[in-house]
């Protein structure tokens, strides 16, 4: 199966399994994907990752998904895709919005690789915005 979004396909595997109340969530890697998940895993939304590169073409990314202790409710409130292929949302490092007020990251792809907003901003690299997480 082609996938002509694989970023909003990543994102969509996730909000799924947590809808479920899967613990673990298996997806297709890359090397946006994974640089996405790492980012992911450094500001604690999700519990652990592994990256299977032996199981089919390009591996496999495997996410164990973090929730509330007392309400069993996920971690991640919001995944939302940003940029998308029919639109491409290029800011500068000034113009990159902040996602709650500073609460959530927006995940922005750049000349220097993937990083956080607030990464972006002390660089002062623009480039473009992926997507949001809160």
């Amino acid at each position: 199966m082609v996938v002509t979004d694989p970023i909003a396909d990543y994102l969509t595997r996730i909000r799924n399994a947590q809808q479920a109340g899967h613990k673990v969530v298996d997806i297709p890697s890359s090397k946006e994907k994974k640089a996405i998940t790492e980012i992911l895993y450094n500001n604690g939304y999700i519990l652990k990752y592994k990256f299977d590169d032996e199981a089919g073409k390009n591996g496999l990314i495997k996410i164990a998904l973090k929730y509330d202790i007392v309400s069993k409710k996920p971690i991640i409130r919001e995944l939302r895709r940003f940029s998308r292929p029919g639109l491409r949302q290029y800011r500068r490092a000034v113009e990159i919005p902040k996602v709650i007020n500073g609460l959530g990251i927006a995940i922005v792809s750049t000349s220097k690789g993937i990083m956080t907003d607030k990464q972006a901003r002390e660089e002062n690299i623009g480039g473009e915005v992926l997507c949001f997480i809160s």
